[in-house]
């Protein structure tokens, strides 16, 4: 297992190489920049995700267009099997996935040590493989300069081993070879389906938020081990994310190493102004979940937008530099749009592409004052 706190990382994105820092919240090392003629930062667009679609070509042409960056989306109304936590638990010995994503556990055949399959023809795995189907026909005619793709991170899919009944050390000890096995199989297969295109691979805990709780199965320290060896399966590759939906203990997750952050845009951050700062200065990227996905759906940008902008005036307040939060800025929904419908997420996608648009020309005029 790797230890953030000693981890350096190298990825390079355009011609920008920058070698990790090693520090107390962990280390990063990309700078924003561009890959091929796409910049990774000044407010360009990612989904998060599940879409609400039950038509999987109608789904994956909506992810295609959707986002600057195309996003590989799950699609669990079209199939429970779609589902994180299933995708992740499919090849693990002992792990039975049934047609409809029921998931069986045989305990006394869970090996730490037992090889992982990814199987790419599952039904599981199906948006992943008619994406990257369509993607490379897009390629071929108007080539792409980069993707965005998720997996369950190993402090959420151990949790889920543990609630199984698999013993708590072979359950996270199963969880991170899963992890890191599948981001392995699926960064090899991007790569067949598109050579040459960068790939984000964001790393989603949404069990995390509890990380701090008395009763949480692991400590701190191990979580962060956890999520920083799969956050280095990723880094010689393409580019890390992390993405916690909901409050967290932001110092903790920033620790684990990620190149991308992505957070919700609220006030937890704002405590944490100090390490984000730092997170920033080494060349760390946020991704902001600006356009809520729970509750009422905004219909326009304003309040999305003021609602970011406000949080930023308090956090170059509490020390963060205010072109970094701009220049080193992706703007997505806050969370997955699978619970809603097809008008709900092409509602919520063009609100983010507004918010995307402001940020965009804000960190361009930022750069233009500053003779960038």
């Amino acid at each position: 297992m790797t230890s953030s706190g000693n981890r350096t990382t190298g990825s390079t994105t355009g011609t920008t190489g920058t070698t990790g820092t090693t520090g107390t919240t962990g280390t990063t090392g990309v700078t924003a920049g561009a890959t091929g003629t796409t910049t990774i930062g000044n407010g360009i667009t990612v989904g998060i995700g599940s879409l609400p679609h039950r038509d999987l070509d109608a789904g994956i042409r909506f992810a295609l267009d959707a986002t600057s960056i195309p996003t590989v989306p799950s699609l669990p109304k079209r199939s429970p099997a779609e589902g994180l936590i299933v995708q992740a638990m499919l090849g693990i010995e002992g792990v039975t996935v049934g047609q409809y994503g029921a998931i069986s556990v045989d305990v006394n055949r869970i090996e730490p040590l037992a090889p992982v399959t990814t199987d790419l023809q599952h039904d599981a795995y199906a948006a992943v493989a008619r994406f990257l189907e369509l993607a490379a026909e897009r390629h071929a005619v108007q080539p792409l300069d980069a993707v965005k793709w998720q997996i369950v991170g190993p402090v959420t899919l151990g949790g889920a081993l543990l609630r199984a009944g698999v013993p708590v050390q072979d359950a996270y000890d199963v969880a991170v070879r899963a992890v890191r096995s599948h981001v392995q199989s699926l960064l090899d297969a991007v790569d067949v389906a598109l050579p040459g295109v960068r790939q984000l691979v964001f790393i989603d805990e949404p069990d995390m938020v509890d990380l701090t709780d008395a009763h949480f199965p692991i400590a701190p320290d191990v979580a962060i081990d956890l999520v920083s060896g799969a956050l280095a399966a990723i880094e010689s590759r393409g580019l890390s994310g992390l993405h916690v939906c909901g409050d967290a203990d932001w110092p903790t997750l920033m620790a684990t190493g990620p190149q991308i952050l992505s957070l919700p845009v609220g006030p937890s951050i704002v405590e944490a102004a100090g390490y984000l700062q730092q997170f920033l200065a080494r060349g760390g990227i946020v991704a902001w979940g600006a356009v809520p996905t729970d509750g009422p759906i905004s219909t326009t940008a304003e309040r999305p937008w003021r609602e970011l902008t406000q949080l930023w005036c308090e956090l170059v307040e509490r020390g963060c530099d205010h072109v970094l939060l701009r220049t080193q800025c992706i703007v997505t929904p806050e969370c997955g749009l699978g619970v809603h419908s097809p008008s709900v997420a092409e509602r919520v996608h063009r609100i983010t592409a507004e918010v995307s648009r402001r940020v965009h020309d804000q960190a361009t005029a930022t750069r233009f004052v500053l003779g960038a």
